[in-house]
Parts: structure tokens; C-alpha cells; sequence
């Protein structure tokens, strides 16, 4: 079972090599994918968004996502799986970009693009915000194909792990983050429970 999914792994990043790669785009790709090293940019959105009052609460749970994903593969499935890269392990295969990283799965790109993403896709103001949320999450993934440092199932992992990630984070901010709208909702019920008792 694992040795056909690593070999299904292999055939579609060599395809996409021989298929998909292009002269012109290689250098838009490999920038786009680079914003990821060491989640700066998503860190960086989190605190721009934290300064916001509108988007105050997308950015304090997108951060929150971005330490679970930490948490869950960087310091977990990484060293614990520690599978190498495929550029590593497959001599057709022509890397656009190596890692200092040598551990494969699952990806920490996608991981936190999935994990800022998803807490986004439901906690900004506007569609196109939140749109532009999840495209950005699947456009990371991609790239990690793209450039070569990723097997398919390593952004799977990723995807999946970040989006564990923004569950709970949404989960902890559903619990404890009260909204304005909802606190002077509950407070007119209140008032007018304590109307009718005093008509009684």
C-alpha cells in the first residue's frame, strides 16, 4: 500500500514537471511560495488584522491556527515521520527550490496556509476576503508541487493538519470571544424577560 502510494506520489510530480512547468511562470512561483518560509507571511496578515477592530477577531484565531499547526507539524509529524524530500530520493526529479528542512512530511507551507485560510474563510467581513482566503491556501499547496519540495500526500497532510488547526482555533473563539452584536442581543432578551416579570 505505501509503495504504490509513494510511487503515485512520484508520477504526478514528475508530471508536472514534464507537463505543467513553465519558463515564464517559475519565477511567479517560486516567489508566491516563498512568503511561507517560517509562516512570515501569514504572521504578518495576523498582526495586520489584529489592528482592526473589523477584522481584529480573524486575526487573533488565524494566529492561534498558525501555533496549532506549529505544534501539530513542525514539532510533531516531521521529526516523528521524517520522511525526506522527494528531490532527495528521486533522481528525474529537478527541484526549482531545496529546504534546510529536510523533512518532507507533512508540509508546513500548506499547514499554515490551511490553518490562517480556514479561520479567514469564516471570519472576515467581506466574500472577497474570504474567497481570497481559501484560493491562497490551495495556490500554496500547489506551488509546494510546483517547485518540487513536496510529495501530493505531503500537502494533503498539510491541508488536513491545518485545517484541524483552524477547527479548534474557531471552536476556542466561539467559546470565548463575545461579539457586540450578540451581547446587546442577549441583553435586550434580558430586559425584556425582566419586563414581563414585572407586568406579572
Amino acid at each position: 500500500m505505501l509503495s504504490a502510494i509513494q510511487t503515485l506520489d512520484e508520477n504526478v510530480l514528475l508530471w508536472i514537471q514534464d507537463h505543467v512547468r513553465l519558463i515564464t511562470f517559475d519565477p511567479l512561483v517560486e516567489f508566491f511560495t516563498t512568503l511561507g518560509n517560517a509562516g512570515i507571511g501569514w504572521i504578518v496578515l495576523s498582526v495586520v488584522l489584529v489592528c482592526k477592530k473589523s477584522t481584529r477577531k480573524a486575526g487573533l484565531l488565524s494566529g492561534l491556527a498558525l501555533i496549532f499547526g506549529l505544534f501539530f507539524v513542525n514539532l510533531g509529524l516531521k521529526p516523528l515521520v521524517a520522511r525526506p524530500r522527494p528531490y532527495v530520493t528521486m533522481e528525474q526529479l529537478v527541484p526549482l527550490l531545496t529546504s534546510s528542512d529536510p523533512n518532507s512530511f507533512p508540509s508546513g507551507h500548506t499547514c499554515a496556509a490551511f490553518a490562517a485560510g480556514m479561520v479567514w474563510a469564516r471570519t472576515l467581513p467581506k466574500g472577497w476576503m474570504r474567497k481570497a482566503a481559501v484560493v491562497q491556501a490551495v495556490l500554496m499547496g500547489l506551488s509546494r508541487l510546483y517547485v518540487g519540495v513536496h510529495y501530493p500526500t505531503d500537502v494533503l497532510a498539510g491541508a488536513l493538519a491545518g485545517s484541524l488547526g483552524a477547527c479548534l482555533s474557531l471552536i476556542i473563539g466561539r467559546r470565548f470571544w463575545k461579539e457586540p452584536g450578540c451581547t446587546q442581543e442577549a441583553s435586550g432578551e434580558l430586559h425584556e424577560i425582566q419586563k414581563s416579570m414585572e407586568s406579572e
